[in-house]
């Protein structure tokens, strides 16, 4: 795990910049630092390190191959790069390995393979940056799900990319613009979608994609070896035909495996423990093939509608754990939201961001990487919402049954027109009556659509942000809900949230049910094994009571959440929030129309409604403010 840099045409001194955007992420790797610069200047490579695999000096980056002809910085682990390592020694016997890293294994099988077919074998986190002296070619990679992040663009005249985007605001001479037309993404969901970024002309690099450039390093081409939208389809038009015991027995047997090879390590290794079903069954199959006690972590709170810490630990009592919690002080919570613009780089209101920022800190001071149950909502129906929906469909279309088409449109607009625009309830049911589709549903009725009227923020930009959903492309609602969060929420939230968090304090965290096998095995799974209209994340369920009893877990889904309207009212939060609002008002004030925050933190304070909104404002006045 490490951070990554990279600058292409600069015209500058190149070893003073890359030495610049190292410095910006040392939290990413803290244990070493190396650049490489081409003869001619034109190519310029930066590594921060953070050991976890081959710790001696044959694990350095950037790295060159023993031809000399390529050079790579990667960030990531490759969890199957000893079967792959196995493969390219015996098709090669000429290949010398120095070390015994991941990152050398990659180096050797790009050159013996090519891009394409090695980004096919190679199962992993990654994001890559490697240059081939034959072909002149910069090649820039993100792995499949988007565990790791990869920001590239135009700065400056040249062109730079970077694992945080605090490495490329350091290049001399940036002076990219606000991307204000993805405000309106921004938003509605709290997340600035792939492949955009706050600033202009920087870009994600969006999962299971890679970059080619050729000199003169003007231009990219676009290329995708992984698309989950074909995964999925595949996989629903081929299903599993076994019995729901046989897929199980199956799913746990890929997720054991998965497990082992994320287990590899050279440094301490734990497991994060909320009490839910995911990170419980994560940490059950890693106890279940450890020698020794897995270390387990978790925090608490002092409210119990979000404390999970006591079912943490009554299930780390019962795998035999070495459990490790810390229960959340006010301090706590001011010093980490202090720090979440330096995080995350660019605005990012998933509230969760804050625990799980305490839990990564608290963890590091441990273990040097950590293990998570995050991607069960996702890939095995996990989350409400998407009964919700269904649900609400069915309720619109047996009340409303003989309103359908262009009227239904039209009686949604005059309910609009007559309340919905300062009415939140008025303003879901106006939407729900447009919409006739459960992904339509899934987009449109949120309570942050009427923050968009209000701010006069245009909520086409954050239609144009998502175009990528395909509507229908698989039978089931489910599914296709399933998959809206997999292309997007998954990768630029969730994943976000993890990485950032973890970075910041120089913790690697790994997600075994991300693991490539287990995804694509995960879409061949009929949706009564996910949700028979009662259990949602059934089949994870089912394997997990193999280990820990039933009774034990049978509770409400609660989520890695906070109490924060009680926080932003009172002692916790309340002076930061509008120290906040009152520093970052010049800054917003192009984007957004700043009376209409100052009313809705007052109607917030006066009711509690609208905290999601609220915090999606502060994050951003932290952020302009941040950067003043």
């Amino acid at each position: 795990m490490c951070g990554i840099n990279g600058i292409l045409g600069f015209k500058g001194d190149p070893a003073k910049q890359i030495k610049r955007m190292n410095d910006a992420i040392v939290h990413r790797g803290p244990d070493a630092e190396g650049i490489w610069i081409s003869d001619d200047n034109s190519i310029a490579f930066g590594h921060r390190r953070l050991s976890i695999i081959d710790l001696s000096q044959n694990g350095s980056q950037p790295m060159i191959s023993a031809s000399g002809d390529l050079i790579i910085v990667f960030n990531g682990e490759i969890y199957n790069y000893l079967d792959i390592k196995k493969q390219l020694s015996d098709e090669n016997r000429n290949i010398v390995f120095k070390g015994h890293s991941d990152t050398e294994l990659l180096l050797n099988a790009i050159e013996y393979y090519g891009i394409e077919k090695t980004l096919s074998l190679i199962k992993g986190m990654f994001a890559f940056g490697v240059y081939n002296r034959k072909t002149n070619e910069v090649i820039l990679a993100r792995d499949r799900a988007g565990e790791k992040p990869l920001y590239y663009g135009k700065v400056a005249g040249c062109i730079t990319f970077a694992s945080d985007l605090n490495s490329i605001e350091k290049i001399d001479g940036f002076d990219n613009g606000i991307n204000s037309h993805i405000l309106a993404s921004y938003f509605k969901g709290g997340y600035i979608p792939a492949p955009y970024t706050i600033y202009e002309e920087i870009y994600k690099l969006e999962p299971g994609h890679f970059l080619v450039l050729k000199a003169p390093y003007t231009e990219w081409n676009d290329k995708c070896y992984w698309d989950i939208r074909n995964v999925a389809l595949k996989g629903q038009n081929d299903p599993f035909r076994g019995s729901f015991e046989e897929a199980s027995d199956k799913l746990e047997e890929l997720i054991k495996n998965s497990i082992r090879g994320q287990m590899i390590s050279d440094v301490p290794l734990g497991a994060f423990l909320s009490g839910g079903i995911d990170s419980t069954l994560t940490v059950a199959l890693m106890q279940s093939i450890s020698d020794k006690p897995v270390r387990t972590f978790t925090i608490g709170f002092d409210d119990s509608k979000y404390n999970e810490a006591v079912y943490a630990k009554e299930s780390a009592k019962h795998l035999g754990t070495e459990h490790t919690e810390m229960y959340v002080t006010k301090q706590d919570i001011l010093d980490t939201i202090e720090k979440i613009p330096k995080a995350f780089s660019e605005p990012f209101a998933d509230s969760s961001q804050i625990p799980t920022m305490l839990v990564s800190q608290m963890t590091r001071k441990h273990v040097t990487v950590s293990l998570s149950g995050d991607a069960g909502d996702e890939f095995f129906c996990g989350y409400n919402s998407y009964k919700d929906v269904r649900k609400g469909l069915e309720i619109l279309k047996s009340k409303l049954p003989f309103v359908k088409g262009n009227l239904r449109k039209s009686l949604g607009r005059t309910v609009y027109d007559l309340g919905g625009k300062n009415n939140a309830t008025l303003h879901k049911l106006s939407t729900a009556l447009s919409v006739d589709t459960a992904e339509n549903w899934y987009r449109n009725v949120r309570e942050d659509d009427i923050l968009l009227d209000r701010l006069a923020i245009d909520k086409d930009q954050y239609m144009d942000a998502i175009d990528k959903y395909p509507d229908g492309h698989l039978k089931e609602a489910e599914h296709n809900l399933m998959l809206m969060d997999m292309q997007q929420y998954l990768p630029d939230d969730i994943l976000v949230k993890v990485d950032r968090s973890g970075m910041l304090y120089s913790l690697e965290s790994r997600i075994p049910l991300l693991d490539r096998d287990v995804m694509e095995f995960a879409w061949t799974l009929p949706l009564e094994y996910k949700y028979d209209g009662v259990t949602t994340k059934r089949i994870l369920k089912d394997i997990l009571y193999r280990y820990v009893p039933k009774e034990m877990m049978d509770r409400p889904k609660k989520g890695f959440s906070v109490p924060l309207s009680k926080w932003l009212k009172g002692d916790e939060l309340r002076s930061w929030a509008e120290d906040i609002l009152a520093s970052g008002r010049d800054s917003i004030k192009d984007y957004v129309d700043t009376a209409t925050v100052d009313s809705m933190w007052k109607r917030f304070l006066e009711t509690g409604n609208g905290e999601r909104n609220i915090w999606n404002i502060l994050m951003l006045s932290q952020w302009f403010a941040d950067r003043k």
